[in-house]
Parts: structure tokens; sequence; C-alpha cells
């Protein structure tokens, strides 16, 4: 459905200089800077796909995005979008395409939601028939009714995502955007608008492109994830090799009954690791020894034996590290600190 080959894009701007003189000379100057947003990034994805597209501030997201929907034209490179150009045919493309951006609506403010959607039939025409079915699944999944009569301006904005959402499917695209669709939600309207998502991918095999930093998202969506960093892709797999490749931390909850002794005990020396691969913390009020390993050295019989060598332990939990502790070191650290 999507193929990205090796897109560039390049922005090129009047050199700036601090200070008075340097506003004077640049009137001036032809000096130019260029900055590569997005560096020779390539990936495809299939019909029926949900993937995260993710990254920090700045890596390069919303840019591909506007390749990908032909608001921009690649520096060097190719989209295609379900075999279409979208920078050479957008109106083609954008009858294949919907989107939704989280801070930006397409419906018109003033207008009560059930016009901005009639207008939306007429603009990618279709039939009384389609437009029926449709709303009666749109109404269905994402609960519309309540509120289609209202103008636009008076909804909150769980309610307007809602009717964002419906309104960049209305025309059933190949192809969905979303950027940023529950960014300000609770948690009760976050589980409805991604529940409507995955309905909507079950019913009509739409390809949805999510770009996030919710992490919940990617979780309760994406079976695939490509993580950007500085305009450069560093990821493209599944969730669980994510975790199980670079997720190297796991923690070890032990309630002892003699935390001193525990205390008293340099346990990464006991265990023969370094101690940035063996962090202890305590928790007094709770008789809590928290062990942060690295699962590569060491295995959690070691860590539960070493521990039982010192004190009786009347409990044990383990906690595998979190998606978002994983991409956090990325975004903080790049990829190659992840690796290790």
């Amino acid at each position: 459905m999507i193929e990205v080959n090796n897109i560039v894009k390049e922005f090129v701007s009047a050199k700036k200089y601090p200070g008075l003189k340097g506003a004077i000379k640049g009137l001036v100057s032809r000096e130019k800077v260029v900055k590569r947003a997005v560096d020779d990034i390539s990936f495809s994805i299939a019909d029926g796909e949900i993937v995260g597209y993710i990254g920090s501030n700045g890596a390069g997201k919303s840019t591909t995005i506007k390749m990908m929907t032909g608001i921009l034209n690649p520096t060097y490179g190719e989209c295609l979008i379900n075999g279409v150009n979208p920078c050479k045919n957008r109106k083609k493309n954008a009858q294949n395409i919907g989107v939704v951006f989280g801070q930006r609506t397409q419906l018109w403010w003033d207008l009560p939601l059930s016009e901005s959607f009639t207008i939306l039939k007429e603009i990618y025409k279709v039939s009384d028939e389609d437009y029926k079915e449709r709303m009666e699944f749109l109404n269905n999944v994402l609960e519309l009714n309540e509120f289609f009569d209202r103008p636009v301006r008076t909804l909150s904005l769980g309610q307007r995502m809602r009717a964002d959402l419906g309104a960049a499917l209305l025309h059933n695209p190949k192809v969905l955007y979303l950027d940023e669709p529950t960014i300000g939600l609770d948690l009760v309207v976050k589980d409805n608008i991604r529940n409507a998502i995955k309905e909507i991918n079950e019913k009509y095999n739409t390809t949805v492109i999510l770009t996030t930093h919710d992490i919940g998202d990617i979780e309760e969506l994406c079976s695939r994830i490509i993580i950007i960093d500085e305009g450069k892709k560093i990821y493209d797999g599944s969730l669980e090799e994510l975790k199980d490749t670079y997720g190297t931390k796991r923690k070890a909850y032990m309630e002892v009954k003699n935390m001193g002794a525990v205390k008293k005990t340099d346990l990464a020396e006991k265990l023969g690791v370094e101690r940035d691969d063996c962090v202890v913390e305590f928790d007094d009020e709770k008789k809590n020894v928290c062990v942060t390993f690295d699962k590569r050295k060491l295995q959690v019989p070691q860590v539960v034996n070493a521990v039982m060598e010192i004190t009786e332990m009347q409990d044990l939990k383990l906690q595998e590290t979190d998606l978002a502790d994983i991409v956090k070191e990325i975004y903080n650290h790049g990829f190659q600190a992840e690796l290790g």
C-alpha cells in the first residue's frame, strides 16, 4: 500500500547573523543554510497494517507525513501511496487518504457538525447509499449522534477528535494518517478513540500510520513501529522484538525479612558484575529490595539466590522494561547507546 524509497527533504534558508550588524549583513548576504529534515528514509507498509511512526520532537515525523500526503515534495527519492505519487497526483491521492491532526481540524468551526459532513460528502463525491452506510457505522463506533447537530465550536476536545476522525473516514480512505489523535484527551475518551481505530481497521482493512508521543497508543494499536531520529530511520520492526532486543533491564522486587543485612552487602560484587549492571534500591516502609539488573549478564535465579543467601525472602515480583523506558532511552541517548 505504501512505498517510501530513499526520500530526502532539505530546507534552505538564509544564514542568520547575531546582533545589529549581523541583521544588516543578513540583508545583503547570499549565504544559505541547508537543513536536512529527512535523511534517506525507506520503508514499505502492507495493506491493512497499523504502524507507529515515532521519534522525538524535530526528528522529521511530520515532514515525512507531509511528503506522503503530497503537501511537500521530496528533495530526492519517491513516495508511492497505493501506486500513486502523492506530489504529482494530489487529487487522486486525496481520494485514497484521510488525515487527522490532533491540534487542527478539517471541520467548519461555526457550522453544525452535520453540515460539515454534508460538505465533505459532496467534496469526495460519496453516494447517498455509501454515505448512509458509513454514517451508520461511524455513529456506532464514535457515537456522533449525541452532538451531530451542534456547531463544531461548541464541542469538547474529545467530541471534536471523534468528529475529526469520522470526517477523515467518510470517503472510506485506503490510508489513514493520525497525528497525535489522543493528545489532551482523558482516559475514557482515549480508550474510545483507540477502540474506534481498531474497529475501522478490522472492518475496512484501512492502513493506519500513527504518529504519537503516547506510548499507550502504540502498545494498544500497533504491531510494528518505525523510529526515526535526526531525520534517519533507526528502527523498523515489531514491538516484541524491540522489547526483547533492547529492553535489557529487568527489575526484581523482593520483600525480605532482614533489610539491614542486604544493605550491608555489595550485591554487584557478590554476583561478580559491574555496579551499573546490578543497581539496588530499598523501600524501608515496605521492607522491599528492588534489584535492577542487566538480563544479558544475570538471570533471575542468580539474583534471587544471592539475596536468599543473605536473608529470608517473603515475596517476589518481576517486571520487564516498559516500552516507554526503552523509547525514552533511545530519545535521550540515541540508538547505539541502547544497543550497549
